[in-house]
């Protein structure tokens, strides 16, 4: 079986950058390396799932997309 990486970009405010990568980080952190680059009001998140396949890849894609969606979706209701 093969490797498969993954990367997923955010682009947006700083603050809520931080907050999304906060939502992410206890969630496996083995199985992927985020971090926040730029400077000023815009960064970007950046998310790369590093796996044993694609299956394993989707999986974890999947998981990461449900934690930022919930995160973001609470961020609306407060912001």
């Amino acid at each position: 079986m093969g490797r498969a990486r993954t990367t997923i970009v955010w682009n947006g405010p700083k603050e809520r950058g931080e907050a999304l990568l906060s939502a992410i980080s206890p969630d496996d952190p083995g199985d992927f390396e985020a971090k926040i680059s730029g400077e000023g009001e815009n960064v970007e998140l950046r998310i790369v799932v590093n796996s044993d396949g694609l299956r394993q890849s989707r999986a974890t894609v999947d998981d990461i997309l449900a934690c930022l969606v919930a995160a973001e979706s609470g961020l609306d209701v407060i912001g």
